[in-house]
């Protein structure tokens, strides 16, 4: 659906109709280098019609809209023509099921028109949105400020998500190191697989990021500070989500050796105890042979005698077997 549509005169929102044909019509009669006025259209998982209406007025290419409307693209920057099309990942995390899942922004930026199409519950523009009008300063500078707010706050979801995936990775190293057996193995590769989906939409948007903040890219020059801030941010997270692959690797290493270390121990006290046993059963299995003539058969203290027998060699085996830590 379109869930806002708005335009923008050095940095003020004017009173118009929401709608797209008002949005076209406003930003179409003005000379972008005489009146910074532009529009912005906001959609939410829209229909083929929705798009192909939006398409329409500002003359979209196919392939960028066929981009917009399909999800799980990956993160990138192309031109087509006048319009910069941004395809940004958006993550928010489900401490539930420690899963991170995802959506996608799509932005479409003219020299007077901005166009977003966001799919997923994550990455909400209306709070971007506000906080742009009420910097009027900012949003003055026209459509690359919108794509600078939208970038900004994406990533600061990737932040949030990264520190969510930290506590649980400090939650795992406490279980593994802990004196008590647990399972871990199957939460780490949980988490393992939401942090490849991290870097997925993480990874391919730092070189764009950081050709925005060198001036490149596109956009104007006088953008490129307000970016500088974005690539640094996402550099660190970058960097944020690669520490937390590696720990969850030696963690999920670190498991595997304590459970085949614990393994090891019960094999030896299993050994130990069949060993303490396998005594009374060979005297039992001598003696409960049915020969007439055997040693001892006819001894009035022979059976009392076995027994000890039995009880001193057992516990001989059991101090020997608790000496050398087998039980």
């Amino acid at each position: 659906m379109i869930v806002d549509c708005g335009v923008y005169t050095e940095g003020v929102r004017q009173a118009v109709p929401k709608d797209p044909e008002t949005v076209a019509q406003a930003v179409r009669t003005r000379d972008v280098a005489e009146d910074p006025t532009f529009g912005w259209i906001g959609l939410h998982e829209p229909t083929s019609a929705e798009m192909e209406r939006v398409q329409q007025l500002f003359d979209l290419h196919d392939l960028a809209v066929e981009d917009a409307l399909q999800l799980h693209q990956r993160p990138k920057v192309e031109r087509f023509g006048d319009t910069l099309l941004v395809v940004l990942r958006t993550l928010w995390y489900v401490d539930e099921g420690d899963a991170v899942e995802t959506g996608q922004v799509t932005v479409f930026l003219g020299p007077r028109y901005v166009v977003t199409v966001r799919h997923g519950e994550g990455g909400e523009l209306a709070t971007t949105r506000h906080q742009l009008e009420e910097r009027a300063s900012m949003l003055g500078h026209g459509p690359g400020a919108v794509l600078w707010a939208i970038s900004d706050a994406i990533v600061d979801d990737y932040e949030r998500v990264a520190e969510q995936v930290e506590i649980d990775v400090d939650e795992i190293e406490t279980s593994v190191f802990s004196p008590e057996r647990t399972s871990d193995a199957e939460r780490i590769y949980r988490l393992k697989r939401e942090v490849l989906e991290m870097r997925r939409a993480i990874d391919p948007l730092r070189d764009p990021m950081e050709q925005f903040a060198h001036g490149g890219g596109g956009l104007p020059a006088k953008a490129a500070p307000f970016f500088r801030d974005v690539a640094d941010h996402l550099s660190r997270v970058s960097d944020q989500t690669e520490a937390i692959d590696t720990l969850l690797t030696s963690a999920l290493n670190a498991h595997l050796a304590r459970v085949s270390v614990q393994q090891n121990d019960d094999m030896r006290k299993i050994s130990a105890w069949v060993a303490i046993a396998a005594v009374p059963t060979m005297l039992a299995g001598i003696y409960g042979m049915n020969f007439r003539y055997m040693p001892e058969l006819g001894w009035h203290y022979g059976y009392p005698a076995v027994l000890l027998l039995m009880a001193v060699v057992c516990t001989t085996m059991y101090a020997f077997f608790r000496k050398v830590g087998w039980l």
